[in-house]
């Protein structure tokens, strides 16, 4: 046998006992697949959110809301106090949110839009701001760069607009076996990328929505902006019916840019109502000094 071989076999001999000295067993979470997955095309989930989005044309919701700020860049969290309150949403893009004064139940903060201007008026602070829905210059508090863009953007996924383009990829997501709590479940997904239309050989992803296999209802959306940097992500759970539509109500938004998340909890929501003009007014009293941000 040549020395080449020899050393060869030698090596292979030693395999078994070298493994079985080092090799280190630990138990690790227990996951299986999905019982059942549900596939589909691409034109079918386009015309699925689209459709998703086309049928709420108005919305009246009654909500629990809390906030925290911070994170690892600041080295710490802060979180705020439920607050319970009401969203009123009327297609195009006309938002209203009230928020009350946990147990006295008086008004803690009134936030408007109609899709480009934004007022905002906190009667306990005594202060009242103004400007447009898109933030220029960042707050270094990211609650106060909140724009009611960033909420309706969350709560409803927009359908593909008439100059996006779309593609679609599969995915696995791991979640709690609700039967089992210590099981994991190897859950696939759908991840619906809705994409700019492009600039010579360049394209811009503007929002991925993740779709689960197992119902085809949304559970995530992430928005980018324009460095292809996560804005947002909304992630959406406990979907309930109403009526024929089904919606999420919980909804957990994240802004990891600005360094604060909102989770808005539905307790109460009637869709499609007509709303008038003047649920969508808000008057800052005229001895109150208005702050212009932009």
């Amino acid at each position: 046998m040549s020395l080449k071989k020899t050393v060869a076999a030698g090596l292979m001999s030693l395999v078994p006992a070298l493994t079985g000295c080092l090799t280190h067993t630990r138990i690790v979470p227990r996951t299986h697949l999905a019982e059942m997955v549900i596939g589909t095309s691409l034109d079918h989930l386009v015309k699925q959110v689209n459709t998703q989005y086309d049928a709420i044309q108005t919305m009246k919701a009654t909500v629990e809301i809390s906030a925290t700020t911070g994170g690892s860049l600041q080295g710490h969290v802060n979180e705020y106090p439920n607050f319970s309150g009401y969203i009123f949403m009327r297609k195009p893009e006309d938002l209203r949110l009230i928020l009350l004064v946990p147990v006295l139940r008086n008004q803690a903060m009134d936030m408007v839009s109609d899709g480009k201007k934004w007022s905002l008026w906190i009667p306990p602070k005594n202060r009242a701001m103004e400007g447009t829905s898109q933030v220029t210059k960042p707050s270094k508090n990211g609650l106060e760069n909140l724009r009611p863009a960033v909420i309706f953007n969350s709560l409803f996924i927009r359908g593909l607009g008439p100059d996006e383009l779309a593609s679609l990829t599969t995915d696995v997501r791991i979640v709690q076996d609700p039967k089992k709590k210590k099981d994991l479940i190897e859950e696939p997904d759908y991840e619906l990328q809705i994409l700019s239309q492009p600039q010579g050989q360049t394209v811009h992803t503007q929002r991925v929505i993740h779709i689960s296999r197992v119902d085809l209802e949304p559970f995530q959306q992430d928005i980018y902006d324009a460095d292809g940097k996560v804005e947002t992500q909304a992630v959406y759970s406990n979907y309930q019916k109403y009526g024929d539509i089904s919606f999420p109500s919980k909804i957990v938004i994240t802004r990891p840019l600005d360094q604060y998340s909102l989770t808005v909890t539905i307790t109460k929501m009637t869709l499609n109502q007509t709303m008038d003009n003047d649920q969508f007014e808000m008057k800052i009293p005229d001895n109150v000094p208005v702050q212009h941000l932009k």
